[in-house]
């Protein structure tokens, strides 16, 4: 039976979900597997992989073939580059603690990668909002301006019309007891 490690597809339209599977090649994609490896979700930045690291290692050494994603989510989380190595041990290129210390520094690189493109997206969101915020300062800054102006416009505009209001009142005022 020829077995792949592949994904099946879960979630909702426009919101996938994956599980990491084994399966009978002939199987549909989202039918009957053999073994949950692991999950896989692509809507978070970075994505995010949870991975049982021993069984997919295990699969790969018994000759279980991952399709194209499912290769590069396994060597994301090591588990080509373990299985690499455990091939050079077994050949005698090198002893086991040589391959644990390679995998171990290769690890702790790849953890400074991954928290360093958190930080930095992290950063990047503060400084998006930051200039939001700004953009947002600087319209409110222009329509207070173009508010204060209108007003000003108004209230000169009115203070004419007051004045001739108040000089027909006064005219109207002296007339009046000129007519009794």
């Amino acid at each position: 039976m020829a077995t792949k490690i592949r994904l099946a597809r879960h979630g909702r339209k426009g919101h996938p979900f994956y599980h990491v599977v084994v399966a009978d090649s002939r199987a549909p994609r989202d039918g009957k597997f053999i073994e949950k490896i692991g999950t896989y979700d692509p809507n978070t930045n970075p994505a995010t992989i949870n991975l049982k690291f021993e069984r997919a290692l295990y699969w790969l050494q018994v000759g279980a073939q991952p399709t194209l994603t499912a290769e590069k989510i396994l060597s994301d989380q090591g588990v080509l580059l373990k299985k690499h190595l455990l091939g050079g041990v077994k050949k005698g290129a090198f002893d086991a603690a040589a391959a644990e210390v390679k995998f171990e520094a290769w690890l702790k690189e790849k953890e400074d990668k991954r928290q360093a493109k958190i930080k930095k997206l992290a950063g990047e969101g503060d400084l998006k909002a930051k200039a939001r915020l700004e953009a947002e300062a600087k319209v409110r800054a222009e329509r207070e301006a173009l508010i204060a102006k209108k007003k000003a416009e108004a209230e000169a505009a009115a203070a004419p019309v007051e004045e001739e209001e108040t000089v027909a009142t006064e005219t109207a005022e002296a007339e009046v007891p000129a007519a009794e």
